[in-house]
């Protein structure tokens, strides 16, 4: 949790969290004057009794999560927990206070379930936005579709038919609609495991073309994660930076010395939760045949939501930024256009491993995100000797190890790897 105090300061400078132990908050012996008030894992009800009656009274949004059951919750001076069966019957009408504090709750809990450190920040966010002050960016939560339905029906009527009367696209919209509006985790899981030419034909009309959701997102630049300035001792450029992204593409694979690597790298394990947590994840990073481009492939499995396994690639342009090591990453994905800004963070000399720090926004679905990724060249975690480097390389982007998804590398057979002809690839580094 200080780390996540961390993580809300770098949504916004003027958010102050405070994390205390049950001891040294009882220590403190004075009521505490805060906004949102969050308890975790206090367990002792005699505790969890003295801390409401005697430091928390007076805090107007508070929430227990793993703890005593005679915690009251609070949100916004409304207490939604426990209630009698009148006060109950009362909040399920319509425009009740009550009914609109559920819906908050039950999102908040949903993402603590899930246990990520991006879905913990998610759901301090929620309580922060809808007690305390409007956060930017949640503000597509307050999103209203008044005027959706008429510039859908007027500029996409023949995607939104094709879409639903296809059974796939159909499946792909219910999915999506049980998602809350900023929770990426649980509406990228749907576009991977439902994608199709039709879903991409919908999305592409009714958020990227026409934007009738009304949504916008900026690519947040906080952390302001710094790129590596040296490789093998000297300066890097932006030759040097785009031959550490195309890695081992190319380059004698160690197992078999004879057959040269289909791939830059090999995903270990990544930090975002929508992102950079599925299996068998393969980079390939190319130069292209027009002087000066360049471009990104990642492919990778899907365990889709109807349980079958399938592999996914994405295609990104990609440019250099004005700082060696840095880039700007474009993609159309499934219907709605990317763009992220890369850093390569750390790349060890002999190409064993490799850190790289993203932050992006999907402007037409309302998302902004971040992520950071290791790479090796097998898909194995770096040796035990290399911790303090990694470390040191994930501190850079305000990112603990523990966050971090591992990747399952294992049965990732017959992946679809393959370039463009006429690709070239290293200029520079050997």
């Amino acid at each position: 949790m200080r780390h996540m105090a961390q993580r809300i300061g770098f949504i916004d400078t003027n958010f102050e969290m405070l994390v205390l132990t049950e001891e040294a908050f009882l220590a403190e012996g004075k009521e505490f004057d805060a906004d949102v008030a969050i308890v975790i894992a206090v367990r002792d009800v005699e505790v969890a009794e003295q801390l409401q009656k005697r430091y928390l009274q007076n805090v107007p949004t508070l929430v227990s999560f793993d703890s005593a059951p005679n915690f009251e919750t609070r949100l916004g001076s409304l207490k939604v927990k426990p209630v009698d069966q009148v006060e109950k019957m009362l909040g399920s009408f319509p425009g009740s206070k009550r009914k609109d504090a559920m819906k908050v709750l039950s999102l908040v809990e949903e993402a603590w379930e899930r246990k990520s450190s991006d879905d913990v920040r998610f759901a301090l966010l929620v309580l922060i936005d809808s007690y305390v002050t409007p956060v930017t960016l949640l503000k597509n939560l307050r999103a209203t579709s008044l005027a959706s339905v008429q510039c859908m029906v007027k500029n996409c009527r023949s995607q939104i038919l094709s879409c639903i009367l296809d059974p796939n696209c159909r499946q792909a919209l219910n999915c999506l609609q049980s998602c809350a509006p900023t929770d990426q985790v649980c509406s990228y899981r749907c576009i991977v495991s439902y994608e199709s030419e039709k879903l991409e034909a919908f999305t592409l009309c009714v958020l990227q073309k026409h934007n009738c959701l009304g949504l916008s997102a900026d690519i947040l630049m906080q952390p302001d994660v710094q790129p590596m300035k040296l490789f093998r001792g000297n300066p890097v450029t932006h030759e040097i930076a785009e031959d550490l992204f195309i890695g081992w593409l190319g380059r004698p694979n160690p197992d078999s010395l004879a057959t040269p690597l289909k791939y830059s790298w090999r995903v270990v394990a990544g930090q975002n939760a929508a992102y950079d947590q599925f299996p068998c994840q393969f980079q390939i990073f190319y130069r292209g045949k027009a002087k000066g481009s360049m471009w990104y492939d990642p492919v990778f499995q899907v365990q889709t939501l109807d349980g079958k396994l399938v592999w996914r690639r994405r295609h990104y342009r990609v440019k250099r930024d004005v700082v060696p090591g840095t880039f700007y990453f474009t993609v159309l994905d499934n219907g709605v256009i990317s763009k992220e800004f890369w850093r390569i963070v750390d790349v060890k000399d002999d190409l064993s491993w490799g850190l790289f720090y993203y932050s992006g926004a999907a402007a037409a679905a309302g998302q902004s995100y971040t992520g950071a990724i290791l790479v090796t060249q097998d898909g194995s975690w770096p040796p035990e000797s290399e911790a303090i480097r990694l470390n040191s390389a994930l501190d850079k982007c305000g990112i603990k190890v523990w966050e971090l998804y591992r990747v399952n590398n294992a049965g990732c057979s017959n992946p679809p790897l393959s370039i463009p002809e006429g690709s070239s690839l290293h200029s520079v580094i050997t």
